[in-house]
């Protein structure tokens, strides 16, 4: 049977954080941390039981951060080049190791990951962490390195400010300059000569506040500052130090790597560094965040990728859907301009990197968006992803240091998440309108796979038929499509607008032939209420479905 990927995203530092305050700006020890070990065996099992496939760990590798650690054998980091208490989990320190952090004992922790992946492949789960490749922490050192494995920069001719053989680019002869604090009341300044280069590709000794300043770029053989010339032969050192670091957590037993900003990464390493890794584990999938639609083949068909976000088509149409700002009939081009790789895409509502639903600064109300996840998961068969707190409406409205009160949830502080700690306490902690949404979502998350026509099924869009404002149906607040596998057929109509509504679906005569349906009246039941009722096909006619406002139906049938 093929599977539908359904992923569900979660930050560890925070999931499994049920003890500590919720101080802006406060340390480990005053806000706490979540732990690895708060993925339990019933925990992993009830989130294999909602309908998920994958786990995405985020944020595992050991990155820098302003908790000392020395005490543990860990170099502590500069606070001047750190963002938030906790850090960036995307300015990795050490490729090799594993967040103390997330350590019940620290000496342990490498331990502890091998046990949560045991753990998590006996929930039926496949574990999913994060490859960083485009930039390190600006402190970047190794303490956990396999013997005779030379660190990222070590050897590096730190006179040239670009070399294929260098694992850095430098600003040969400038001291690293900031124009803000970056101090943070340290014994002593934070000094980088030369200075190198930051990680969203600033080629100069000044970064600033909003650049990626606690980053430096990794160098692959391009040279930006002439030509962006490529120096592919021979092999690059980066190449071979990065593949080796894909090798070994795939060793592990890892499942699958998210790419942190793949496409700031030439797509010759990916083709050479993926063949490499799937010789040997031809199971492990590797999902890319590529921004650019030009060069989403590119890096499918020749970087090697398995998947990719759909983040400027698709996340940025539903989402404008949801806000009012677009018209339903525009989802349309979101798969037709995607359609020979639509089942490659992975469609989400919800990251780390954007803000959340019910925040202020997306839709205000979870419940808004009902419509738009219904299509994410079930207009195709490609993989599905949740954040973790998605499920219950985490607003993200807290002001916890560093990230502000932005509507995202904190990837850079220690921070208590009330959604996530009702998620780990149990239902019983639910309010009513939780436990609604939660409903929603375990329903439409478990279908993507239960039901054949979600998880393999035919697809038909049925908005060309209908743009004709007729019988109720209105293109700028309805969306409705077809799927199809064997004789199980779903009617999917959703609704965007404010206000219940009675809703006439005109069905065209190629979509009965294209399908294979058959005329005439039709025992259907609505996979979201379970409630039945009774539909009339007849081509280039008119079929009446009631929907909730910021609701759908999924009606299903047999033809």
């Amino acid at each position: 049977m093929k599977e539908k990927i359904t992923i569900y995203q979660v930050l560890p530092r925070l999931y499994g954080n049920t003890t500590g305050k919720n101080i802006p700006n406060g340390t480990l020890a005053e806000n706490g941390c979540g732990k690895m070990a708060a993925f339990t065996d019933a925990e992993l099992a009830r989130i294999r039981r909602f309908g998920f496939t994958h786990i995405w760990y985020t944020g595992l590798l050991e990155h820098a951060t302003q908790t000392d650690y020395t005490a543990c054998g860990i170099r502590a980091d500069h606070p001047a080049v750190v963002k938030g208490k906790a850090g960036s989990p995307y300015a990795v320190k050490d490729y090799y190791d594993i967040d103390p952090d997330l350590a019940t004992d620290v000496p342990s922790r490498m331990k502890e990951f091998s046990a949560l992946l045991r753990r998590t492949h006996k929930a039926g789960l496949k574990a999913v962490i994060d490859f960083v490749p485009n930039h390190v922490a600006r402190q970047y050192a190794s303490d956990a390195k396999p013997a005779r494995t030379k660190d990222l920069g070590e050897g590096d001719n730190t006179a040239l400010a670009f070399s294929p053989e260098n694992n850095f680019y430098y600003i040969t002869g400038q001291p690293l300059h900031t124009d803000f604090d970056t101090e943070h009341s340290a014994p002593s300044p934070y000094k980088e000569y030369p200075a190198k280069a930051t990680g969203n590709d600033r080629f100069d000794a000044r970064p600033q506040r909003n650049d990626w300043y606690e980053t430096v770029k990794l160098n692959y053989g391009v040279d930006y500052q002439n030509g962006h010339t490529l120096h592919f032969d021979p092999v690059p050192d980066t190449w071979k130090k990065m593949t080796a670091i894909l090798l070994f957590w795939a060793r592990k037993g890892v499942d699958a790597f998210r790419c942190d900003m793949a496409e700031m990464v030439p797509c010759e390493f990916w083709a050479w560094a993926i063949q490499q890794v799937k010789a040997k584990y031809p199971h492990i999938e590797f999902i890319a965040e590529v921004y650019n639609p030009a060069q989403y083949r590119d890096y499918l068909h020749r970087g090697g990728f398995d998947y990719l976000y759909d983040k400027v088509g698709l996340y940025d149409t539903l989402r404008a859907v949801v806000r009012g700002e677009r018209s339903a009939a525009c989802i349309t081009g979101c798969w037709q301009s995607v359609d020979d790789i639509r089942n490659h895409m992975l469609n989400f509502l919800e990251n780390h990197d954007e803000q959340r639903i019910a925040s202020d600064f997306f839709a205000g109300d979870a419940r808004k968006a009902l419509p738009a996840f219904v299509v994410a998961a079930c207009m195709s068969s490609n993989p599905l992803m949740v954040y973790a707190g998605q499920e219950l409406g985490e607003r993200g409205m807290d002001e916890e240091g560093f990230s502000g009160r932005d509507g995202r949830t904190t990837i850079f502080d220690y921070w208590r998440v009330g959604s996530l700690e009702k998620l780990v306490k149990g239902p019983q902690t639910f309010t009513r309108e939780e436990a609604a949404l939660y409903g929603f979502y375990e329903k439409v998350v478990s279908m993507c796979n239960s039901e054949a026509a979600v998880r393999e099924g035919a697809f038909y869009d049925l908005m060309h038929a209908n743009y004709d404002h007729t019988c109720c149906f209105d293109c700028d607040r309805h969306y409705a499509f077809m799927r199809k596998a064997g004789r199980e057929t779903l009617l999917i109509v959703c609704n965007f607008g404010d206000e219940a509504t009675s809703v006439g679906v005109r069905i065209p005569a190629n979509a009965f032939t294209y399908l294979g349906l058959r005329q005439g009246e039709h025992a259907a039941i609505d996979l979201l209420t379970g409630e039945t009722q009774t539909i009339a096909l007849k081509a280039d006619h008119h079929t009446f479905v009631a929907i909730p406002a910021h609701g759908a139906v999924i009606l299903k049938f047999n033809v």
